[in-house]
């Protein structure tokens, strides 16, 4: 790897490294042993960099099979003439490395398991001089010299095994060398294709840089496509798998087509010797799984570079015989038909539409889109018939190509020839409409019309649950509620209903404050609905569907304050969408933003939203993910004080005709920003128009929620109406929420501190955080100092597990200042960048006041300018601006 590279992942080898090298009496060292790639000769160069700058002399051999068949031939260009005699050799280079260095000897020895037997004799004997520290490195698995095999089965180094990195220290390279945030699927891509790898993945990223394919999009790293291997990594590749007979060849691209394969069907198709033999080699593994011995090629790359550069007749052949042998082996898994299918789309082999629709629903319950479209595709054109072209449609509208999808239903509601396939087409039609193109009215209608012509009673339930959905989706919470109730009482509900009917008892229930009822329904009854849906529902209605009710479950919970049960969803989903490409993980990005948020983990909130926002820029929007995105992005970066960036996901974020639940969010992202720039009046305002909202839709955990907010801002003026709210509703949040406002409207320090713990314990950690701000400066405000000190160490602690969050009362704790609320708020707005008349506009008042107030608290602070303003406001450089 070059030394661009920064080492990571590599903490515990380099105090290894550095201990060896740091010894003031010289002597011993270490053997580093591990696969080609790993980051051994690195590793190895740094310790002599090392040693280098405490003053030792160093010296670099590089063994090599070229280098092999002649004596001391790695330290030839060293050494010069040592002599012809092979008695001498080996005493005139120990002369001619060590002639005495004050500073000891350090000397690296890379590949030493090439070496020739005299360079290994010259290397056994160094290590027994004192003064003299050797660095070795050596290639796991191969046969070495016994001399040096000598360093370390007779103790005289100790040998340090190094593995390829682990995805996460992968992700931290790949980031630390790109300098910004990486999209988690592009991570689990090169993580995936390189294995961890770190000179694999050193070519991967520069060619992918160059070509293109690695780029920022809003400011996220993501990698498209199908990667094209350099020559270079082809090389190394090449190097590393060597020359091939015909036999070993066909074991190696039958893999690179069709793994895993298990082994006796790979004995079958391609020798069992050439088998045997590329296993001995190491370029396939076998590893037993229950009863099965399946074939996989021991590296991705691998198959890449096998892959291109097999003709594609050729192609197309080992592809038909694999599916073939899948047939004759009588495809008894489950995943055997779609592979069958995947393998016959680009082979000799017929097509069978059939097939290729049944394999493409099992590709969308496995959430790989991308591969359910070629799939359904395939079988239209081959006369898939109503279920072929329903998939597609469905695949369209998850995959946000929501106006070809629209196109697609027509046809198929047009090849329905029963009311039951008439109620199939009109779900996705209705749920296109409805979330995808944002036109809920005229989702609304269809349905009304569908429900007034189809007859089918299974199908008029399915059909009247999504009319709850709907409800609640639009604030009807109360409607959606009792309709859910009336639907779920019903044993013979269809299991598509039993979903609808959930997302409207859960966003009822819920965001009437009703929690309790929202945390049973996400436990026992989740159990229930995946059964009761499961058996009637096609898969990629059952596996899509289930990522928007699990966001619709995570928002309430975090919303009411069951933030374990919000994270335990959103780790469940992330799970599922791991290894899958496409929308699925920028769905589960969403729900891992929401949970975080609520926890107050604000960074990680708006890193995994802007990733989605990010990645939806290319996949585009099945349904209000953009939305959902920006409006966690916004709230977290406000919480964390990032103005700039919460100023630019404000100015995207607009409110979605299908989520009008969430318009009172919409409204409080404005308050945090406004707070966050120093508006802290304005952000009470706001948050408490946003309160006005949800109450007049009768959404009461809404309300709660910003009332809390303004309370966080400071304001004393809601605790009556939080305290009647607490009184009826069933959710966490509610009795912490009035605890704070109470104790903030009394001036009661200590009972802020009480609201601090009790945030804690539900585990709203940042506004404990900020419970604990607000009760300092009261403690000190009223002379105690000791429980000022007490509460302000606290605040810190639970800002400092919650990302160091800077939100407005974490603000005002740490920097006290002479200047008045008012004169705070205005100086804080000029040092983020606003101009008098912008300030003026926002708090409706005169430029003249504006101008008055900035003198005044420059005058106070000792400042001259507003950059000088925005350094002691702590908020950093500001452009000036009149």
């Amino acid at each position: 790897m070059a030394d661009g590279w920064p080492l990571t992942g590599r903490a515990q080898a380099m105090e290894l490294v550095a201990d060896a090298v740091g010894r003031r009496a010289g002597g011993g060292g270490m053997v580093l042993a591990g696969a080609p790639g790993v980051g051994k000769t690195r590793l190895a160069r740094e310790a002599l960099r090392m040693a280098a700058r405490r003053g030792a002399r160093t010296h670099w051999a590089a063994a090599t099979r070229s280098a092999r068949s002649l004596p001391l031939g790695a330290f030839a260009p060293m050494l010069g003439e040592v002599g012809a005699d092979p008695a001498r050799l080996v005493r005139s280079a120990i002369e001619a490395l060590i002639p005495g260095a004050r500073g000891g000897v350090v000397v690296g020895v890379d590949d030493a398991h090439l070496l020739d037997d005299v360079s290994a004799m010259l290397v056994h004997r160094l290590a027994l001089r004192a003064g003299v520290t050797l660095i070795v490195t050596v290639r796991s698995g191969e046969p070495a010299p016994d001399a040096v095999t000598a360093l370390w089965k007779d103790g005289l180094l100790s040998r340090v095994e190094l593995q390829p990195l682990s995805e996460p220290e992968l992700a931290t390279l790949v980031e630390a060398v790109l300098g910004g945030s990486v999209d988690s699927h592009s991570l689990r891509r090169l993580w995936e294709i390189t294995r961890g790898n770190a000179l694999y993945l050193r070519h991967l990223v520069d060619a992918e840089l160059e070509c293109g394919r690695l780029c920022q999009v809003r400011g996220v790293w993501q990698w498209r496509g199908h990667p094209v291997l350099s020559p270079g990594l082809t090389e190394l590749v090449d190097s590393r798998v060597g020359r091939l007979s015909a036999e070993v060849g066909e074991v190696v691209d039958l893999l690179a087509f069709g793994e895993p394969l298990g082994a006796g069907m790979l004995a079958a198709l391609a020798g069992a010797a050439a088998v045997e033999e590329a296993e001995q080699r190491g370029l396939i593994s076998v590893e037993r799984d229950g009863r099965r011995l399946p074939a996989r090629l021991a590296h991705p790359l691998y198959g890449e570079v096998r892959r291109a550069r097999t003709s594609v007749l050729r192609a197309r052949r080992l592809r038909g015989r694999i599916a073939e042998a899948i047939i004759a082996a009588g495809a008894r898994r489950g995943d055997d038909l779609l592979r069958r299918a995947v393998l016959s789309l680009d082979s000799d082999v017929a097509l069978e539409p059939q097939l290729l629709t049944v394999a493409g629903w099992r590709a969308s319950e496995l959430l790989d889109l991308r591969l359910a479209e070629r799939l359904a595709g395939a079988s239209c054109s081959a006369g898939g018939g109503f279920e072929a072209h329903l998939l597609m449609a469905l695949v369209l509208f998850w995959r946000g190509r929501c106006d070809e999808a629209d196109v697609e239903l027509d046809a198929v509601y047009h090849l329905a020839a029963t009311d039951a396939e008439r109620a199939r087409a009109t779900v996705p039609q209705v749920a296109n409409l409805f979330w995808g193109l944002a036109r809920p009215v005229e989702a609304e209608s269809i349905l009304r019309r569908a429900l007034d012509t189809v007859t089918d009673e299974p199908s008029q339930l399915v059909l009247t649950a999504m009319g709850a959905a709907l409800d609640a989706f639009l604030a009807r919470v109360s409607r959606a509620a009792d309709s859910a109730r009336t639907l779920l009482a019903r044993p013979d509900l269809p299991g598509l209903a039993v979903m609808f009917a959930i997302w409207g008892l859960a966003l009822g229930t819920g965001l009437q404050g009703r929690s309790d009822a929202v945390s049973t329904a996400t436990g026992a009854w989740t159990d229930t609905v995946v059964q009761r849906w499961g058996e009637t529902a096609p898969p990629a209605e059952s596996s899509m569907l289930m990522f928007v009710f699990a966001h619709v479950r995570v928002v309430v919970l975090r919303l009411a304050g069951w933030l374990g049960q919000a994270r335990a969803v959103a780790e469940h989903f992330r799970g599922l969408a791991a290894d899958t490409p496409g929308i699925a993980q920028h769905m589960a990005s969403v729900l891992t933003a929401e949970a975080e948020l609520g926890c107050g983990r604000v960074r990680t909130a708006a890193r995994s939203a802007m990733q989605a926002r990010s990645a939806l820029e290319h996949e585009t929007d099945p349904g209000g993910w953009v939305f959902n995105s920006l409006l966690v992005s916004t709230l977290s970066l406000a919480m964390a004080g990032d103005v700039l960036r919460a100023r630019d996901a404000l100015a995207e974020l607009r409110p979605h005709p299908a989520h009008r639940y969430r318009d009172p969010e919409v409204l409080l992202a404005r308050a945090w920003v406004a707070a966050a720039e120093g508006a802290v009046g304005e952000g009470a305002t706001l948050a408490r128009e946003a309160a006005s909202i949800a109450a007049t839709c009768e959404l009461p955990t809404q309300e709660i929620g910003a009332l809390h907010a303004a309370v966080r801002f400071g304001d004393a003026t809601v605790a009556e109406r939080l305290t009647v709210l607490a009184s009826a509703a069933q959710c966490p949040i509610a009795g912490a929420a009035a605890a704070q406002a109470t104790a903030l409207a009394e001036d009661d320090p200590k009972g802020l501190d009480r609201a601090s713990v009790q945030l804690e314990g539900i585990g709203m950690r940042l506004a404990a955080a900020d419970a604990a701000a607000q009760a300092a400066v009261l403690h000190h405000r009223h002379g105690r100092t000791s429980a000022g000190t007490a509460a302000a160490v606290r605040a810190q602690a639970l800002a400092s597990a919650c990302e160091n969050a800077a939100t407005p009362a974490m603000r005002a704790m740490l920097q006290p200042s002479p200047l008045t609320d008012r004169e705070r708020e205005i100086a804080t707005l000029a040092a983020t960048g606003l101009s008098n008349r912008d300030i003026a506009g926002r708090l409706v008042v005169s430029v003249r006041t504006v101008e008055g107030h900035i003198y005044h608290a420059c005058t106070k602070l000792g400042v001259t300018d507003r950059s000088a303003l925005a350094e002691t406001l702590g908020l950093g450089r500001s452009t000036p601006s009149r």
